[in-house]
């Protein structure tokens, strides 16, 4: 049987920090991200990638990884920032927020993906799927992860039609269908295109 564990570090003898977002492709909410620096002897046989966890394993695992890490944070940029400024620059802003509030500083980054702004002073690695590949990145996306859904099962309790109890804001069939019927509320992300035959969506309040 395969291991599924994860790499401890990227760069030997240097203070890393793995930073990850979730919510890039929702039509709803913020965009959250994370940022992990974990000891160098940190081990866990189910840390993974979290889209590849369970909700129940996400959750175990968040406050272990809270408890064990020399440093983590989390931040966000709301849906009215990621219009503004687009979905990939929000993403990248947030992980630059999440490492702003790091309270130990990082003399590496090493960022989940192909795209990133350099972090002032600070030198960086992007790894294409490095959430499935080290610790700290795999640590972020959880973070990250269950941070945003909890934020958007409290949005849910304003706007329960939508259903983001369930589909945290991802474009489902059942978060499509109640945009048809309802309109868009003020935490949908007017510059994505909300509906496959998209003209005007009325918008509630």
């Amino acid at each position: 049987m395969k291991s599924n564990k994860l790499e401890p570090f990227y760069s030997a003898g240097v203070i890393e920090a793995g930073c990850d977002e979730a919510g890039r492709g929702c039509l709803a909410g913020p965009v959250f991200a994370a940022a992990v620096i974990l000891p160098a002897d940190f081990s866990s046989e189910i840390l993974n990638d979290s889209k590849k966890l369970t909700e129940k394993q996400r959750y175990a695992l968040r406050p272990v990884i809270e408890k064990e890490a020399l440093a983590w944070a989390v931040a966000m940029l709301n849906n009215e920032e990621i219009d503004k400024i687009n979905i990939l620059n929000a993403s990248i802003q947030a992980m630059h927020r999440a490492v702003d509030q790091l309270d130990v500083k990082p003399e590496f980054l090493i960022i989940d993906g192909n795209r990133f702004k350099p972090y002032p002073g600070i030198a960086h690695s992007c790894i294409v799927k490095g959430d499935g590949k080290y610790y700290s990145i795999a640590a972020a996306s959880i973070l990250a992860k269950t941070y945003r859904d909890d934020y958007m099962i409290r949005l849910h309790e304003q706007y329960p039609v939508y259903g983001w109890s369930v589909n945290k804001g991802y474009p489902t069939a059942a978060h499509r269908n109640a945009l048809k019927e309802n309109g868009i509320t003020p935490y949908h992300r007017k510059s994505f295109r909300l509906l496959p035959d998209q003209l005007e969506i009325p918008f509630v309040k």
